[in-house]
């Protein structure tokens, strides 16, 4: 809850950036390539967005791409009234979703139900070039049925924020290391894939608002508050 704004910004950097192809045209113009072969993009007005979870991240990136003048499928067990009102905004089945959206991205908490929410048999169910983005739990996707997809074509392009097996390797660095990850490695040689190191959260003002409710933590615990007193805090 420290800022959701900071996350759905960072879904929506790495939906232009694959879109736009900004990670490979910057690579190049440093090497004095100004060619525009293979980067051409598409508009977002009146694309398709599939949107995985409807808490306070999933409804700031709803809101923000229907600022592009998008449509917006979603899936969530508890449909939030004030976007179901919204017209361009459908709460659809996860089959529905995955068959009719331009764009893919999840905003799900990690439990038993939702780990490989995205396996082999979703992934096919995606339109065939559609994008895919996770900036919330590596452990959403099966990352083999993921590397698959983008072998095959399957899906277009993927921006990922996290990765299922980032433990020891995400907030480090690695450059004068082999990485072991082989498929880690592999999604670092796809150029119609960005990966971030865990960064959808890092603005200035997320993190203020981390240290204020740690330190506000630290204090209710030592003035003997419960866990769930701090939570309900948090969550506002």
């Amino acid at each position: 809850a420290y800022s959701p704004h900071a996350i759905a910004e960072h879904t929506l950097a790495l939906i232009l950036t694959l879109n736009r192809h900004l990670h490979t045209s910057d690579v190049r113009v440093r090497s004095d390539n100004f060619s525009l072969s293979g980067l051409t993009g598409f508009d977002m007005y009146r694309k398709t967005v599939g949107v995985f979870g409807a808490g306070k991240i999933g409804e700031r990136v709803i809101d923000i791409v229907s600022g592009f003048g998008c449509q917006v499928l979603v899936n969530s067990p508890h449909p939030p009234p004030k976007l179901v009102a919204l017209p361009n905004v459908d709460f659809v089945s996860k089959t529905a979703l995955l068959a009719n959206s331009d764009i893919v991205t999840l905003h799900l908490p990690l439990t038993p139900e939702t780990k490989y929410l995205m396996d082999e048999s979703a992934f096919a169910l995606m339109k065939p070039g559609a994008m895919f983005i996770n900036v919330s739990r590596g452990a959403l996707v099966d990352t083999k049925a993921l590397i698959a997809g983008l072998k095959s074509g399957q899906i277009g392009s993927a921006g990922l924020d996290v990765y299922e097996e980032e433990s020891g390797v995400f907030f480090e660095d690695k450059s004068d290391e082999i990485l072991a990850d082989d498929s880690l490695a592999r999604l670092l040689h796809f150029g119609n894939v960005v990966v971030t190191a865990h960064q959808a959260f890092l603005t200035h003002e997320a993190l203020a608002e981390i240290a204020k409710t740690t330190l506000y933590s630290l204090k209710e615990y030592e003035a003997g508050k419960s866990m769930s007193d701090l939570t309900h805090w948090v969550r506002g």
